[in-house]
Order: structure tokens, then sequence, then C-alpha cells
């Protein structure tokens, strides 16, 4: 059996799919994943001090194949002891090919990897069809050394579809494979 990308099948099999299910006249109305942003919080880390935020952009270029860029505190707010201009997290946006490549190893690798791992709720997917999965660590990408980790941290994944409707995404979600829960 040969095994076919995420890219590959989204034409060959999840367009006509959900195009046959849903009655589009286009084929271009066919709902399609435009991006997937990865976006770290690193505000304790900050706050402790040393280089752990070049380790957290290090760690996050490794996983996602691009540079990513530092996000920065808006505002000061003394209740998280943070000033403005303060770089607070990093996030990275992929397209194209890097983004078909880390949905793949994604959905096939690192998910499985996660330990006591049962599936995505379907409380993952929001009301406009994009798809949000919280990662607690990122030692389960398989580009990462866990022996090499000195700082522990988790990130937001983000995939954005052009679904109009939360029933559209979840339907694109699980026939792309990912791995949603039935209920």
């Amino acid at each position: 059996m040969k095994v076919i990308s995420i890219k590959d099948k989204y034409s060959q099999v999840v367009a006509p799919k959900m195009e046959e299910k849903f009655a589009y006249g286009n084929v271009m109305a066919v709902p399609k994943i435009s991006k997937v942003v990865v976006n770290v919080g690193a505000g304790k880390l900050v706050k402790e001090g040393g280089d752990r935020m070049g380790e957290v952009l290090e760690s996050l270029a490794m996983i996602t194949g691009q540079k990513p860029v530092e996000t920065k505190a808006r505002k000061a707010i003394a209740g998280f002891k943070t000033r403005q201009g303060m770089v607070i997290g990093a996030k990275v946006t992929l397209r194209g090919k890097r983004m078909w490549a880390f949905i793949d190893r994604l959905v096939n690798v690192t998910l499985p990897r996660t330990k006591d791992f049962q599936g995505l709720n379907l409380s993952v997917v929001d009301s406009r069809g994009n798809l949000n999965v919280g990662i607690k660590e990122q030692i389960i990408f398989p580009e990462i050394s866990p022996e090499k980790v000195k700082t522990l941290f988790g990130m937001q994944v983000t995939v954005t579809s052009s679904a109009k409707s939360r029933e559209e995404g979840i339907e694109l979600y699980r026939l792309l494979g990912f791995p949603l829960k039935l209920k």
C-alpha cells in the first residue's frame, strides 16, 4: 500500500468527498487549509532570566522549519511583571509546503506520541471551522531530543481553514486524518 501525503490526500480524496457531501456548486468553494500558526507564550521563562527565550526560539525553529518571530508585550502589566516592549513569546506562521509538511508530522507522528492520547475532542474545532490544539510539552515532536532539553514549554497550534461552519471544518479535518473523537 502506497503512503499518501496529506496534501495529495486533500486533492485526490477529501475535496471530491466534501463537494459530494455539501453539494458545492464549484470546486473552489470546497474548504481549504490556508495557514497554520504555532504560538508559544513564554512569559514565565522570560521572568526567570537567563537565555531561556533563546532555547524556546531554537526549539520552535527546529519543530517548524522556519525562523520564529518574537512577540512583545503591548502594554505594561504590573501583576504579570511585564513591561511594554518586553519579549513574552514567539510565533510561526506556516503556509504552502512547510504547512503541509507540519500537518503531516502533527497528525501522523506527533499526536500519536502524546502520552495517553485518546483523540482530539470535537471542541477543538471552533464555529468558523478552525482547529486549535494545545500541546503541553515540545518534546513530543521527533525533531527535539529530550536529553538536550533544559526548559519544557507548551504551545498552541491553530490550523486555519476556509470552512464556513463548524460542521464543514469537522468533516474536513476528519477526512484529512486528524484523530477526532466521534462524540
